[in-house]
């Protein structure tokens, strides 16, 4: 069985932006908006909104293109989003 794999950005209560990656884009963003999970910077942030996404092949391929989204200024990463 193959896993999907998923780099995400959501919005968060600040307008801040927050990249990250997972196999499961619904489970993950509630857990960013929960109060026993989620990312340390999101929990003083929420909610949050998914705002962009992106299907990748692997692990490997997550990890590489959220490292390369998180090297963006502001302004690559709003263009990105289409806002």
């Amino acid at each position: 069985m193959k896993i999907t794999w998923f780099v995400y950005i959501v919005r968060c209560a600040d307008s801040t932006l927050y990249t990250g990656i997972t196999t499961d884009l619904e489970r993950r963003v509630n857990e960013h908006n929960s109060e026993k999970k989620g990312a340390r910077y999101t929990k003083a942030r929420r909610p949050v909104r998914l705002v962009y996404f992106e299907k990748v092949v692997s692990r490997s391929a997550a990890a590489s293109r959220e490292y390369a989204i998180k090297k963006m200024t502001i302004h690559d990463k709003r263009a990105l989003i289409g806002s």
